[in-house]
């Protein structure tokens, strides 16, 4: 039985890519730029094997010190620098600064007491702003980690609110997006993974910029919760 479940956890694989770099502009004066994070997984820990969710530089200081506050013993591994003259024109700083993120990923998907934070699977598998993440992972909102993982590629997950409040805010609404079709500039600033479930994302093992993470996750399956759920249950969380 040691034998099986060894074999089965040497066989677990764990693959994140960061790409496509964009521009958002959130009003007439304030623009910033996210990224989408690819993960491609056999792992137990997570919920969903694929995902793809978009993130910005300050919502990756967020996560490393949520990270660090639920790890003190564990040393993060750091990001880029915050710099107050970034531009998404400049190649060379948009490469530094994806290189950099995905790097500190990797590493944290090595380290098994970090994989059992709600408040990582949320950041990556949802779509749920930071504060909701945080409240969700206190049990806090509506809805358990698993429902919004889940859900987070439905319209339901984000008319749901906060359990005290009923905040029926809409995640990431009124924000227009402009897309500067970076994909082709930065398809090889990838991680390897299947090119059946990621076609855009190509090896880059010439480059250097691109590590797939392929760890073998030996941590207890995470505890969420685990149930057989109606079909329509995403929709009956929907606020009227």
């Amino acid at each position: 039985m040691d034998s099986m479940l060894d074999n089965l956890s040497k066989n677990e694989f764990i693959s994140i890519c960061i790409r496509d770099p964009r521009l958002v502009r959130e009003d007439h004066w304030h623009t910033h730029v996210d990224y989408e994070i690819c993960l491609h997984t056999n792992s137990m820990c997570f919920r969903k094997k694929t995902s793809t969710v978009r993130r910005r530089y300050s919502e990756f200081v967020w996560l490393r010190h949520s990270l660090e506050q639920n790890a003190l013993i564990i040393e993060l591994p750091k990001l880029p620098p915050w710099n107050p003259f970034f531009s998404l024109r400049n190649t060379e700083q948009v490469l530094q600064r994806m290189k950099g993120m995905q790097e500190f990923l990797e590493i944290v998907l090595h380290a098994p007491l970090l994989l059992s934070d709600s408040r990582l699977h949320l950041f990556l598998q949802s779509d749920l702003s930071t504060a909701k993440i945080e409240k969700c992972a206190l049990g806090k909102m509506r809805y358990t980690v698993a429902e919004a993982i889940q859900c987070s590629s439905s319209s339901d997950i984000s008319r749901l609110g906060d359990k005290a409040s009923g905040d029926s805010e809409c995640e990431r609404c009124n924000i227009e997006r402009n897309s500067l079709h970076f994909k082709e500039l930065f398809s090889n600033f990838c991680c390897r993974i299947d090119p059946v479930i990621f076609p855009s994302c190509s090896s880059t093992s010439s480059s250097g910029l691109g590590v797939s993470v392929d760890s073998s996750v030996r941590e207890s399956p995470l505890p969420f919760e685990s149930s057989d759920r109606d079909p329509e249950l995403c929709g009956s969380l929907s606020e009227s």
